[in-house]
């Protein structure tokens, strides 16, 4: 059974804004008391927030699709629809959001922190808020707009001061239990390490974290065994920790060429954090409680030393200087601390609406059609129902006032050339241009839409009666016509 998740690809969708609301007022003795469409509630967006009692990824990796509640609908009588509750999701803390193509969104750190990975869409407007001196009783409401959807990928960087390296079997898992209270499954095969172990160290003035990470082969920086997976648990360490087998006998290993070993893989891990080779470390020989361990430790110390680095040799079994190196590694982190700037507590980041919003562009295509796009133009489309002429107007009015028409023209759009704006195309109709005297029609019509009305006038009516009335004028047998 999975108890350790650290990375996820999660699907996230945020909610829906609701559609505006088109109502009259209508009381008795008023039958026509104006607009009183609501406006739709805005979708709730997807939060991701750090919880320090979360540990891992594990309830993502069963339930990786997430999507927030939709905004309400608005109502007659002037009621908004209700707002989408946000959708927030705990993840531990050293979160880091990426893309699916490796770009990093945020990473997150600190209790409280939070992030919108996908924004819900803005609630239309009802014909309340779209009445206007000019067009006093709106037949139609403007469309919710659709919440973002996207696939993020969750990845967990344990946030550990001192990170325990070395090959499979060296000893990292009883030496982390040794040290602290975590109680990782100990064996004597490889690989007993699968998943990041992590212990906090009290030496009465400094208390710090150490991680247990998996151990790691010759190729693991490049994806061979497990290492590839969990080296990025500690780029965020203070110092790393050189965990060798004093007592190892396989052929070809020594205390030297195995630290070698490691020092490449860490040298060829590209992180986020900076290379790997810039932190502190720390060496240790263990097992020196066997024969052949303390032998081999006394051996190899001097050759040891020379990388530069302080060398221990300890034994778990026997506790053999594990207080001397708790206190090593509590200097180490404390260096590391007081070298960092002062924690400045979480601030909201702004980001203000870009300056060329309003701008667009047109474009001619291959097929002989013209392309416009903008952020307005295709936020407009969206939020248009095109199964109502009067809603389909005011796009256009709109459309025009921002200089769509006269852009289209310039660009050298003929009538009923094909213009896509979004997801939609039309046929281009330059007689739609935004007009100062247009008067509203019928409430849900447009007659520059609809075209010549169906509806004959008043004169043309009395001449097809006039003409009716000529045969029997002239004494013609209308028995059989309809009169």
């Amino acid at each position: 059974m999975t108890s350790f998740v650290d990375r996820v690809v999660l699907h996230v969708a945020a909610g829906n804004g609701g559609h505006g609301c088109a109502s009259i007022h209508r009381e008795k003795f008023k039958p026509f008391g104006g607009p009183d469409g609501g406006n739709g509630g805005n979708g709730g967006d997807v939060v991701l927030e750090v919880d320090p009692g979360v540990h891992t990824l594990l309830d993502f990796h069963y339930h990786p699709h997430q999507k927030a509640p939709s905004g309400k609908q608005g109502q007659g009588g002037n009621r908004a629809g209700a707002t989408g509750q946000d959708l927030v999701l705990r993840v531990p803390e050293g979160t880091v959001v990426q893309t699916t193509g490796g770009e990093v969104l945020a990473d997150l750190t600190g209790a409280g922190t939070r992030f919108v990975v996908a924004a819900g869409g803005k609630g239309g407007l009802g014909n309340a808020a779209l009445a206007s001196p000019r067009r006093r009783r709106p037949g139609f409401a403007l469309l919710g707009e659709a919440g973002d959807v996207l696939d993020v990928v969750l990845e967990l960087k344990s946030v550990a001061d001192a990170g325990l390296v070395g090959f499979p079997s060296a000893g990292k898992s009883s030496l982390i239990a040794a040290l602290s209270a975590a109680r990782p499954k100990i064996a004597d095969y490889p690989f007993t390490t699968l998943v990041p172990n992590l212990g906090v160290v009290d030496t009465g003035e400094v208390r710090y974290t150490i991680a247990d990470v998996p151990g790691l082969i010759p190729g693991a920086a490049k994806g061979k065994g497990l290492g590839l997976e969990f080296l990025r648990h500690v780029e965020r360490c203070a110092v790393l920790v050189h965990v060798v087998d004093a007592a190892n006998e396989e052929p070809g290993r020594d205390p030297v060429a195995d630290i070698e070993a490691i020092e490449r893989e860490l040298g060829q891990y590209e992180g986020s954090f900076g290379s790997l080779l810039e932190r502190p470390r720390v060496v240790v020989l263990k097992k020196v409680d066997l024969p052949h361990g303390r032998e081999m430790a006394d051996i190899v110390h001097a050759d040891v030393e020379k990388f530069g680095w302080p060398v221990y040799a300890v034994s778990a079994a026997s506790r053999e200087g594990l207080r001397e190196l708790s206190y090593a590694l509590a200097r180490e982190v404390a260096a590391y601390r007081a070298a960092q700037p002062a924690p400045e507590p979480t601030r909201l980041v702004i980001r203000p609406r870009a300056v060329e919003e309003s701008s667009f562009t047109v474009t001619e295509t291959a097929d002989g059609g013209y392309l416009v796009r903008g952020a307005k133009p295709e936020r407009w489309v969206r939020q248009t129902n095109f199964d109502n002429d009067e809603a389909i107007g005011y796009l256009a009015d709109r459309l025009a006032r921002l200089g769509v028409e006269e852009a289209l023209a310039k660009a050298g759009a003929e009538p009923g050339a094909p213009v896509r704006i979004g997801t939609r195309e039309f046929d281009w109709q330059p007689q739609l241009y935004a007009d100062e005297e247009f008067v509203p029609g019928n409430r849900g019509t447009d007659y520059r839409i609809e075209g010549p009305s169906a509806r004959l006038g008043a004169a043309e009516r009395k001449a097809l009666r006039k003409a009716r009335r000529v045969p029997f004028e002239e004494g013609t047998d209308t028995s059989d016509e309809e009169i």
